[in-house]
């Protein structure tokens, strides 16, 4: 079968070790279901997974992906929960919990095997390529928000890094659900989209917002790390699932952190019951995922160059005829 794989491991350039051919398809496996894949989309995992972050080189190749919607062997039209054995099902009592990629080949190919538990069922107002967004950037927002923030109607949240996959998940997700929300970009295209979806003002990173927030939510890591834990509330919440900017702030802002009893809590994923949650959100309030670019599965190259370059706003599905 046609397939998007990582061949070689690049860390300074990921792109080099990216192919575009044919791969074995998934074989019979108990417990384990094949799905015709109709739409998958990118995650900046990806291109992690390409610089070899989770993905040791005998593992290759491997099938890169982790998002998908598409028909099952019944016919019923399905998404996908990426993370292998949350609940052991599928998997050894011993393996890891894993997300797909990472140990298992992935979804940017014309079928995927999961766990038969790791399947739900797709609403029918979702479109292949919305729900084929949903399992990961959109997922890791939900839970961040509403699990690990603990965010109400009401609340203020700072979103940084305007754009991402992630960040702009959150901001539809808090603005349909009546938090405050306020957003950071270095580009002012960005910030004005970040309005457009529901931010109440859209600042440049480490701009002092008109009022301390809630929570915040942080994937950018070390370029936005003090920043936002400046413009926390006293007792506010400060919740993190990324670094794409490094892992290492020069500030800690520890004092800060104690004196004014702020939590940081990390955030990876989320569980399938969150999942079903976010498909019934999705479907019955109209949200829908923000989608940057539709490409066939054949043009996957010029989607993962694009996703390198950061010009992307939301989500860039890859889909197969």
């Amino acid at each position: 079968m046609f397939a998007v794989y990582a061949a070689r491991i690049d860390h300074d350039q990921p792109l080099s070790g990216l192919e575009l051919g044919e791969r074995p398809a998934p074989g019979a496996r108990p417990g384990w279901s094949t799905v015709d894949v109709r739409a998958a989309s990118l995650n900046h995992h990806d291109l992690w997974s390409l610089r070899g972050v989770g993905l040791p080189e005998e593992r290759l190749p491997m099938i890169l992906g982790c998002d998908a919607a598409g028909v099952d062997a019944d016919g019923n039209e399905v998404v996908l929960h990426s993370v292998i054995g949350q609940s052991g099902h599928g998997v050894g009592p011993r393996e890891p919990r894993s997300i797909l990629t990472e140990r298992h080949q992935g979804t940017f190919a014309e079928q995927v095997a999961v766990p038969t538990w790791n399947i739900l069922p797709k609403p029918r107002e979702l479109s292949f390529a919305e729900a084929a967004c949903l399992p990961t950037a959109w997922l890791t927002a939900y839970r961040m928000l509403f699990t690990n923030a603990g965010v109400r109607p009401g609340d203020s949240v700072l979103v940084q890094g305007a754009g991402g996959g992630v960040a702009t998940a959150a901001i539809v997700l808090g603005r349909a659900a009546g938090l405050r929300i306020f957003a950071t970009s270095r580009d002012e295209a960005r910030r004005a989209r970040a309005v457009e979806l529901g931010a109440v003002e859209a600042l440049e990173p480490g701009a002092r917002l008109p009022q301390r927030v809630d929570a915040v939510i942080e994937t950018v890591g070390a370029a936005t790390w003090s920043h936002s834990v400046k413009s926390l509330k006293p007792g506010g919440t400060l919740v993190i699932s990324g670094a794409t900017s490094g892992d290492r702030p020069s500030h800690a802002e520890l004092t800060r952190i104690f004196f004014l009893e702020l939590k940081v809590v990390g955030s990876t994923m989320g569980t399938k019951d969150e999942l079903d949650d976010l498909l019934a959100f999705c479907a019955s309030t109209g949200v829908r995922p923000v989608i940057d670019e539709v490409l066939p599965m054949d043009r996957a190259r010029e989607g993962f160059e694009r996703l390198a370059s950061g010009e992307q706003f939301g989500k860039i599905v890859l889909t197969n005829a």
